[in-house]
């Protein structure tokens, strides 16, 4: 009987199976496997699968499952456990670089368990009559709403994934603003086909559509989560945005062995 050694993580409660990979004996096509394992009821359970492999070039390359099984764009929080597991391995240092499916990230991983993650150059952000659409690593719909606590995430975020996005889908965010420079948001995400706790990807996205549609002129934006708060930094420049970090706790609960 085959066993698999791994780490689970949380990032502002969003949580991962992280499997040291680099000798590449993972069956990285098994889907049912992965989604087996993300199963919070016959599994480990967790919101997605990351492996963490060699590269010839960088510290090390992230390869991201969702929970249904399947290899997906990126993931915020996803980026900033596995560079602070990286660092616990002595894969990398206080500094990483690390490949990902949509390019290169920088991380910085700090002794208090903040993790910075670099995200990529967003140069594209479509302003609609009740929502923006923007790629910050996966595709997000972002739409403001008035009482974020009382918003069924799961039925209206699944109907506009489905509705909107069609097949490929979108991960939906809703938010509110608290301050000029906070605001709550709340995710549902494809893959996972439920509401997170937290989703990176979403909260950058939201920070950058604030900023685009004048919710907000600070370039550092606060973002409060159900399972945590987060921060991104960034630039604006005349085509969208650059030089776009994602700051918050990133945390090791456990280390396990399951057998298949």
């Amino acid at each position: 009987m085959q066993s698999i050694t791994f780490h689970k993580y949380q990032g502002t409660g969003n949580d991962f199976i992280i499997i040291d990979d680099r000798q590449e004996q993972f069956s990285k096509k098994d889907t049912k496997l992965i989604a087996r394992l993300c199963d919070r009821k016959f599994g480990i359970g967790a919101d997605g699968l990351i492996l963490l492999q060699n590269n010839k070039l960088h510290d090390f390359t992230m390869v991201y499952y969702n929970a249904d099984g399947n290899e997906s764009s990126m993931c915020g929080n996803g980026g900033r456990c596995i560079a602070s597991f990286a660092r616990f391995l002595g894969v990398a240092t206080d500094n990483t670089t690390f490949e990902a499916i949509d390019g290169l990230h920088h991380a910085k991983i700090f002794d208090n368990g903040t993790v910075s993650l670099q995200m990529m150059d967003v140069k594209n952000l479509q302003l609609f009559d009740g929502h923006v659409f923007t790629n910050t690593g996966s595709p997000h719909h972002v739409e403001l709403t008035d009482n974020i606590d009382h918003v069924d995430v799961f039925h209206q975020g699944r109907h506009l994934r489905n509705e909107l996005y069609g097949k490929e889908g979108a991960n939906i965010n809703f938010v509110q603003p608290v301050t000029s420079s906070t605001f709550k948001a709340r995710t549902y995400e494809r893959g996972v086909e439920d509401e997170t706790l937290s989703c990176g990807t979403g909260v950058t996205a939201v920070a950058l559509a604030m900023h685009k549609t004048g919710q907000t002129q600070s370039q550092t934006v606060e973002l409060q989560t159900p399972g945590g708060n987060l921060q991104v930094n960034f630039e604006p420049t005349p085509t969208g945005y650059q030089n776009i970090w994602l700051t918050g706790p990133a945390t090791q609960v456990f280390k396990g062995t399951i057998e298949l």
